[in-house]
């Protein structure tokens, strides 16, 4: 590119040679333009009064129209007009919603606007037209605004530069605090809860008697937000504590529930309040539909009768059902529980955007406050100075009345006449020469002297609370006393909405409790295809395979079950119950629903019995006990337990009944051992150690058993055969032995048996 300048064409402007510039360069500067545009004119709010400009603007433009608390409501449509012909050159739709929702009681914790007409609903509903609705300001509102005429804030010109507006306003109350915000601009976003205004005022009185004061002991205030539509928090308070710290985090917020009897010793949830802005009618079609879908088996049905009050009515599916329980699954699955973000991120002085907590924001508020008061103290000190001139000079008027009559009555220019005469200001002789002449009476002249007094009086206490911080914050607290009695939690508008609760402790296994319990038949074939039938099946032989399959295992089982499956690789995978494929068919392969290599084959598949004790071992003879808890998979390539070397291969997994004191092994060369099982290490995963030598063998089976009940196994024909101890203890010895020939009548299979 060069950087000669190109001259302009001819029979053009004149105006200069074109600057060449990058790409890059002109969308950096003109993307940083509109990210600061929409960071500091849109998106977040200022720390001071908690507004964004379409906010400030609509309750300054009804202010404007003299929409006040006391006055009579005006179409919203006329305040809209003002509010984007005036202020905000947006939207028509973008300024009547943001107005809307001031207006909201369900979605601002103290309502701005007081309206008139369909603004909504919990439900979701749109307001109605802004041509039909009406509105005006609250008095909440009116103390956002009140000193905005004393000069108690800048004022800038508008987009067109016809009308001024506030860069902020006067607020009264910790604003951006009481009702929250939130927005998202270019590359950051905000989103703050709404609290309890008498709480806040709690907390900014303890901070001006203790500016140090640390968050810990301003949660004592302030212990959580308190939401439109009330709720449970069950957030942790350490948790609480960090997000106040750091203006980031979260709050678990719950819907209220009661259990309410009913008929026959039935009983139902009613819900009374939901989280903040969550819709009621979508929050109903999302529980409906989840019952629908069979994934709220605890719960039977639900109804809304709902009227002005929220009333969300939750049936169990019997009435044998634990109602926390029900209550953890529907927060678990639907919006009955939502966590609502804390990210601070705010305007500083309508200028720096920052993440602050919750101490910062208070100060910075309290901060304005004071530039507030300072600023209203200085225009009354300047009303009073005049009012003071003005009085001086009927003062002097009232003692020299004959001669101001003769002046003003006879004299070409009563005016100069009279600064002439008694060395009066400008504005002392245009007040007398606008007297009128009621006002010269001997009462007229006391009242006089008695304002005078009365406005010499504060005009001093003024300029000594301007020389004294102390006063300065003395005067804050009161009026910071006047908001928080005003907003007082004995107040209708004033009092806590969202409880403070610690979630229930469930010890029962959730997941499982979502899954309804049914008895199933788990179908495991040789060739490794799986399903489960409804139902205990005791009649096996009525069940088809595909050609050249056939059974290999048949367990009984609940939906609610984990089965656990050993491979010949030495590792465990295992499997939810609920979600195994139907009886329908021949099933699926286990090889899709878990990774496990196409050269190793099942070992054994059983239901998981949590603190059972397992005995595993490989083909060389080498095992260990392993706690059953621990050979759960939470994955689909399964857990490592028994490390086996090639050709080796995992041959036994038996479970350990109570009380088991011995072990007996067998190998293929029909060798059988007994030794003590305190013997075999426990471990979590390994080789083990060797419980029976077997020359030029594989070990087969093994079984532990209780001495003093004997050694059991079945035979070919199923039959039970029990040896007592004194007919077994010639096998009897130590560990890693090689064991003697198996006793008479010991099956040809060199196995003892199904061991699950």
């Amino acid at each position: 590119m060069t950087q000669k300048p190109i001259p302009p064409p001819p029979g053009g402007s004149g105006a200069g040679p074109i600057e060449q510039i990058t790409l890059q360069n002109a969308l950096e500067e003109r993307y940083l333009s509109y990210a600061l545009s929409t960071i500091m004119g849109r998106a977040l709010p200022d720390v001071r009064d908690g507004l964004k400009p379409v906010h400030r603007r609509i309750l300054y433009a009804m202010r404007v129209l003299g929409l006040n608390p006391s006055d009579a409501y005006k179409k919203c449509a006329r305040v809209v007009g003002d509010v984007i012909g005036k202020y905000h050159p947006h939207g028509d739709q973008a300024v009547y919603d943001a107005l809307v929702r001031l207006a909201q009681d369900f979605a601002v914790r103290y309502p701005l606007i007081d309206g008139q007409g369909n603004f909504g609903n919990i439900d979701g509903d749109n307001a109605a037209a802004y041509r039909y609705t009406e509105a005006r300001l609250t008095e909440t509102a009116a103390s956002l605004l009140a000193g905005i005429d004393e000069e108690t804030v800048d004022f800038r010109a508008t987009f067109n530069g016809e009308e001024h507006e506030p860069s902020v306003l006067p607020s009264a109350i910790p604003n951006l605090l009481a009702n929250g915000s939130s927005g998202i601009a270019v590359g950051m976003a905000t989103n703050i809860p709404p609290h309890n205004l008498e709480e806040l005022c709690n907390a900014a009185l303890h901070l001006i008697k203790h500016p140090n004061a640390t968050v810990e002991k301003l949660v004592e205030f302030v212990p959580a937000p308190d939401f439109p539509t009330g709720g449970v928090i069950v957030e942790p308070r350490d948790s609480i504590i960090e997000s106040y710290r750091t203006g980031r985090g979260g709050f678990r917020l719950r819907a209220k529930w009661e259990k309410e009897e009913t008929s026959r010793g039935a009983w139902q949830i009613v819900i009374t309040q939901i989280p903040y802005q969550v819709q009621k009618a979508k929050l109903y079609e999302r529980i409906a539909e989840l019952i629908g879908e069979k994934k709220l088996p605890l719960v039977g049905d639900v109804r809304d009768e709902s009227a002005e009050h929220v009333r969300l009515v939750i049936e169990p599916k019997t009435k044998m059902v634990d109602p926390v329980l029900m209550m953890e699954s529907l927060f678990r699955l639907s919006e009955l529980e939502i966590r609502f973000g804390l990210n601070m991120n705010v305007l500083s002085g309508g200028q720096i955007p920052n993440v602050l907590g919750l101490k910062d924001v208070l100060w910075q508020w309290l901060e304005h406050r004071i530039e507030v008061l300072v600023r209203r103290s200085e225009f009354r000190l300047k009303k009073i100075a005049h009012r003071l001139e003005v009085l001086d000079g009927y003062l002097i008027a009232f003692l020299n009345l004959d001669e101001v009559i003769r002046i003003i009555r006879f004299e070409d220019e009563p005016k100069q006449k009279l600064i002439a005469a008694f060395k009066l200001s400008e504005v002392q002789a245009e007040a007398i020469l606008n007297l009128r002449l009621r006002s010269l009476s001997r009462l007229e002249e006391m009242e006089i002297k008695g304002e005078h007094d009365r406005l010499s009086k504060e005009q001093r206490a003024l300029a000594s609370m301007l020389a004294s911080e102390e006063q300065k914050w003395e005067r804050i607290s009161v009026e910071i006393r006047e908001v928080k009695e005003k907003y007082s939690k004995k107040t209708e508008l004033g009092k806590r909405r969202s409880l403070i609760a610690d979630a229930p402790v469930i010890d029962v296994d959730l997941e499982q409790a979502f899954v309804e319990k049914e008895p199933i038949t788990v179908i495991l074939s040789e060739k490794g295809w799986i399903r489960a039938m409804k139902g205990h099946l005791e009649d096996a032989s009525k069940l088809e395979f595909k050609q050249g399959d056939e059974l290999k295992r048949i367990i009984h089982a609940q939906t609610t079950d984990k089965l656990i499956i050993f491979a010949t690789n030495g590792k465990f995978y295992t499997l939810e119950a609920n979600q195994l494929p139907g009886g329908r068919g021949h099933g699926e392969p286990v090889r899709i629903m878990i990774d496990m290599e196409e050269n190793t084959d099942f070992v054994e598949v059983f239901v998981h019995e949590p603190g059972r004790k397992l005995l595993i071992a490989s083909t060389a003879g080498h095992g260990f006990v392993v706690p059953e808890d621990e050979v759960l998979a939470s994955t689909r390539k399964g857990k490592q337990v028994l490390n086996v070397d090639g050709p080796d291969e995992a041959k036994v997994c038996v479970p350990i009944p109570p009380g088991t004191d011995y072990l007996a092994t067998i190998g293929d060369n029909r060798k059988m051992l007994i030794f003590p099982l305190e013997e075999v290490n426990e471990m979590t995963r390994g080789k083990g150690v060797i419980l029976q030598r077997i020359k030029d063998g594989v070990l087969i089976d093994a079984r532990p058993f209780i001495r003093k009940e004997g050694l059991t196994w079945l035979d070919a024909a199923g039959r039970l055969f029990t040896l007592p101890w004194g007919e077994v203890s010639d096998w009897a010895g130590q560990r890693s032995q090689a064991g003697r020939i198996a006793p008479k009548g010991f099956p040809r299979s060199n196995k003892f048996g199904p061991a699950f």
